[in-house]
């Protein structure tokens, strides 16, 4: 994999693609006048991250289309917050401004910033996300999107991303020290419409989310241990999780409701 920047790049372009370059232990390679496949075929090399002047991209080399950041469904639901409707993953986590939320799997961070926003500016996300690729991009996007609305734009920018093993960092946190930890790991059964992640599918860790976190985040919770699944999951079961919400969508949302939780 290397590092380059789109062609008459900034100095903030440039020193940000210096920053991942060493971050990702990737060489940084100047784009001058090559397009992207004369450098991968160049370099021999099929991964690329660019980074332009909007975003940081990545690029696999199998498919067109790169993985960037980009709120997507998750600017849909803050804005429906914001008209003052209700979003049933915060009424099934009981998220409330002030909470102190773990996302586990955060992915593109879309459930991270419901989050962020729900939680305000008295509350903490942090979202982790155990391949540093994509939590690069990721925290790069958060850090820069501009939403055109200064409290969605606050809320992103209030999330915390870390690239590290969630069981580990779980493992390191005193007993009640957060309200909600959340897990929305790759489903075992994917849904296969769901064209628009296939860029993320390659990247993201496909691991099977283990009884030991489970037992973790109860441990660290005050309120709910929420867990998104493919509704027809077995993982519900396995993990202890009571199946409370099913959309349309094809999935559910599984809850353990903490000892002595009143949410």
């Amino acid at each position: 994999m290397i590092v380059t920047t789109s062609d008459k790049p900034s100095q903030r372009a440039l020193s940000t693609a210096r920053r991942l370059a060493g971050e990702l232990s990737a060489p940084y390679v100047p784009r001058g006048k090559q397009t992207l496949r004369q450098m991968a075929e160049r370099m021999a090399v099929i991964r690329l991250i660019v980074v332009t002047e909007k975003e940081v991209r990545y690029y696999d080399g199998q498919t067109e289309s790169p993985l960037y950041f980009h709120p997507s469904m998750a600017f849909v639901r803050v804005k429906r917050l914001r008209r003052g409707e209700s979003d049933p993953l915060l009424d099934l986590t009981g998220c409330k401004p002030g909470d102190i939320v773990i996302d586990c799997t955060a992915g593109l961070a879309a459930d991270s910033l419901v989050f962020s926003y729900a939680a305000g500016e008295t509350g903490a996300v942090t979202a982790i996300e155990s391949e540093p690729v994509l939590c690069a991009v990721v925290r790069e996007g958060l850090a820069g999107y501009q939403s055109g609305l200064t409290d969605v734009d606050a809320a992103m920018r209030r999330i915390r991303m870390i690239n590290v093993n969630h069981a580990e960092y779980l493992a390191g946190l005193p007993d009640n020290s957060v309200d909600i930890v959340y897990f929305d790991p790759m489903f075992r059964q994917p849904i296969h419409e769901s064209s628009a992640l296939e860029p993320l599918r390659k990247l993201a860790n496909g691991s099977a989310l283990t009884v030991e976190a489970v037992r973790e985040a109860i441990r660290v919770a005050r309120k709910t241990v929420v867990m998104k699944e493919h509704r027809e999951s077995g993982e519900f079961e396995r993990l202890g999780f009571e199946r409370r919400h099913v959309n349309t969508s094809k999935i559910a949302y599984g809850v353990i409701e903490v000892a002595g939780s009143s949410k």
